[in-house]
């Protein structure tokens, strides 16, 4: 489109006290000969009106406003799908966080608005991506347990096709096996309901079920998925438009728990298999078919054991109160000892661990030193915590191991596969195993014809990875979203919960694809990254760093963009050698320039300047936060947001550095096994990489002093201004940039 610019400046909220606008208005005119105008409530009506106004009757398509960060008010400033907004953070980063008419803080603004008015010279409105198929919004759920049949239902209520695949004869998973569940409000059994859940399944018209069945094969992106699923021996394909996966659990293995009997007494079960033994109808005595009398719950049975499963499923304790209940209806002169560490009933669960101690149930907090059998009965010894000392229970007729869940995911043993030239760890036969972290760690599931790896990558424990803290729907495969107890270890009340809200997660994926724009996080992005090819070496550096799996590859080693997968983090466009990558709104040359726009002053002037790229998601909000706070730094930082530090190519920091910057600070987001970076690899990526800019500052004859990585958390605006000051402390120690003035 052929663009028509102006610049706005809002003068509100004290920034018509803190800078000269005039001069502002000059600095736009002399370098980019654009209008500029002011005015003092650009969010409010008039304001609003103005633009509009200029926007219908002279044309104006582009628009940069200079006011309040650009993560208010963004809706107010939303001008439609034709106009290109930019906004310059003259509120937050400027007048509220520097000292009012001081030279440094002019000149702060003064660059801030070159930054933009460079920025949106390069800017090119997005164009919404259309595939050339037909998009298809039908949901497939993986999995007929509860956690899928309610995926199923929910999105039929809502309007749309569910297919429905379960590998067993029949639905209902683990809940069909139960004889009754425990749910809110906590007081007493209840029925499963299961199979009411199951009739509503099957006899709904807008859900199709294929039971003794499998996936086999996925291919394509969200709203484009072929799935090839065969079921009672034939093959079928669907057209997909988003999946759930909710393939469940299965026990921990209880021939690992020989310590605590299993396996050497017949009458030493698991918590599965005594629920088992009670939706049949009696609970008796496995060695010999006799009534149970004394029972004992042993819990974490090789939980929260790092030897075991080193994590809580937080649901057993709630399933032995279940249990013992069982026996007190049995028989109620039945006594059950629970033996636990710490009994885990969260929120209203707590009052059907009242019911049970006032059904005379015996809780002894210790641990187990032996089971052994005397006399045709059982006998534990453990340590009472409470009583401190050893304890010696005996005639008990049966013992229940509470085992914990295991996501269905974790294979039982973990994959190898060809290990690299220079692997360290490799076997005599050159294989190596294969890390969690990795497509193709988990148990066959979906078998996605991904570049990497045919299942979703998982956690170190098997689960699926997610972005837990913010948005635990979310997989690191778009359009894919895990939900019930192969997420993570939960009640049946939360897997309803949990089920409905990937089912409305996979609904909006097909909707937002449909219409062209990104899911999570950047929900609404228009733009989708664009491939110069005739420059492509095939290095396969964009496929092997895209933490979402959007890029497959031929069998030359090219590129092969699914834009439906992107989360258009850019993270491709910072692993480009060749820098062949591009977004209309987003490149290596409109960072590059935006960096040139800013003004360095001469050494002798004594005004260091530092870029600070810094990520959007977390550290730029941090740094919003602060200035909200009117915490003070050094004037002399230009903040350039970037949409994920994964995104930053290292050229940028050859280009800041050889035009006399004195330094470069990269603000991104936690990286680890507690993560927090939005796109999962971008803050790790970014480290990595400026672990090789060493290569750049030798090039250049300059001090590695000069560039640092920075984690800032949301919560951590605080300490911004600390991190600012000594990083300018380390520039000053260093002393400026021999190439100030080339």
């Amino acid at each position: 489109m052929d663009k028509k610019t102006i610049v706005y400046i809002c003068t509100g909220c004290g920034i018509g006290d803190a800078v000269n606008v005039d001069q502002l208005k000059e600095v736009v005119d002399e370098d980019f000969s654009l209008p500029c105008k002011d005015h003092p409530f650009l969010c409010g009506p008039e304001g609003l009106a103005m633009l509009k106004q200029d926007m219908e009757s002279e044309g104006v398509n582009t628009f940069v406003l200079a006011a309040c960060s650009g993560r208010v008010n963004y809706d107010v400033f939303n001008l439609g799908p034709e106009a290109i907004v930019e906004r310059v953070n003259l509120r937050e980063q400027v007048a509220w966080s520097m000292p009012p008419q001081d030279e440094d803080t002019q000149m702060l603004a003064e660059d801030n608005l070159r930054i933009a008015c460079a920025k949106v010279k390069d800017t090119k409105l997005p164009e919404a991506f259309k595939a050339e198929e037909e998009y298809a919004k039908d949901i497939l759920v993986v999995g007929g347990g509860l956690a899928g049949l309610t995926a199923a239902l929910e999105t039929a209520k809502a309007g749309y096709n569910a297919v429905l695949v379960e590998k067993e004869a029949t639905l209902g998973g683990w809940l069909a096996r139960n004889k009754k569940r425990i749910t809110m409000p906590y007081k007493e059994l209840t029925d499963t309901g299961i199979e009411d859940l199951v009739s509503a399944v099957t006899g709904n018209p807008k859900i199709k079920v294929y039971t003794s069945a499998s996936v086999e094969k996925v291919e394509g992106g969200p709203g484009l998925f072929s799935v090839a699923i065969k079921a009672d021996g034939n093959a079928v394909t669907e057209r997909i438009g988003a999946i759930v996966q909710a393939n469940g659990w299965v026990p921990y293995d209880a021939n690992k728990l020989g310590h605590l009997g299993y396996g050497k007494f017949k009458d030493v079960v698991t918590n599965v298999e005594f629920e088992l033994m009670a939706a049949g109808g009696k609970i008796a005595r496995p060695s010999d078919g006799k009534e149970v009398k004394n029972t004992l719950f042993i819990q974490c049975a090789g939980s929260r054991d790092p030897e075991h499963l080193p994590y809580c499923s937080s649901v057993c304790c709630m399933v032995s109160l279940k249990q013992a209940t069982y026996l007190k209806e049995q028989d109620p002169e039945a006594v059950n000892y629970i033996l636990y560490k710490d009994m885990r009933t969260v929120g209203q669960a707590e009052d059907f661990y009242r019911k049970a101690q006032n059904d005379g149930n015996i809780f002894i907090r210790g641990s187990v030193k032996e089971v052994g059998e005397s006399g045709g009965k059982l006998f534990v010894e453990a340590d009472d915590e409470l009583l401190a000392e050893r304890i010696r229970i005996e005639e008990i007729d049966l013992v229940v191991l509470a085992v914990g869940m295991v996501p269905a995911t974790k294979p039982l043993q973990t994959p190898r596969i060809k290990a690299p030239q220079d692997a360290p760890d490799k076997d005599e036969e050159g294989m190596i195993e294969v890390q969690p972290d990795s497509g193709f760690f988990a148990t066959p599931a979906l078998r996605l014809a991904y570049r990497q790896g045919p299942e979703l990558p998982t956690l170190k424990y098997g689960f699926p990875d997610s972005h837990f803290i913010c948005f635990p729907y979310e997989s690191r495969r778009t359009g894919i979203y895990a939900t019930g107890c192969v997420r993570k270890p939960m009640e049946t009340a939360k897997v309803l919960d949990d089920a409905v809200g990937a089912a409305m997660k996979a609904i909006q994926c097909c909707e937002a694809t449909a219409n062209g724009i990104a899911v999570h996080p950047r929900a609404g992005d228009m733009s989708y990254p664009e491939f110069n090819m005739n420059r492509c070496t095939q290095c396969k550096r964009c496929t092997e760093e895209c933490p979402f799996g959007a890029i497959n590859e031929d069998e030359k080693g090219n590129p092969l963009p699914n834009p439906t997968r992107c989360r258009r983090c850019g993270v491709c466009m910072g692993a480009c050698p060749e820098r062949i990558i591009s977004f209309k709104n987003y490149s290596v040359p409109m960072i590059g320039n935006m960096i040139k726009a800013i003004h360095v002053p001469e050494e002798d002037e004594e005004k260091p300047r530092v870029v600070a790229l810094i990520c959007e998601n977390d550290a730029y909000p941090a740094l919003d936060m602060a200035g909200i706070k009117r915490m003070k730094w050094s004037p002399y930082v230009r903040f350039i947001p970037v949409r994920c530090l994964g995104s930053v190519n290292l050229v940028w920091v050859a280009d800041a550095l050889s035009r006399g910057i004195d330094g470069l600070l990269l603000f991104g987001c936690r990286h680890g096994d507690d993560y927090q970076c939005h796109f999962i690899k971008g803050s790790e990526l970014a480290n990595t990489r400026l672990g090789k800019v060493s290569e750049t500052l030798d090039r250049l004859a300059l001090e590695s002093d000069r560039v640092k990585f920075v984690e800032v958390g949301i919560s951590d605006y605080h300490k911004i201004p600390q991190i600012i000051d000594e990083f300018m402390e380390t520039i000053e120690s260093v002393g400026p940039n021999p190439y100030k003035g080339w």
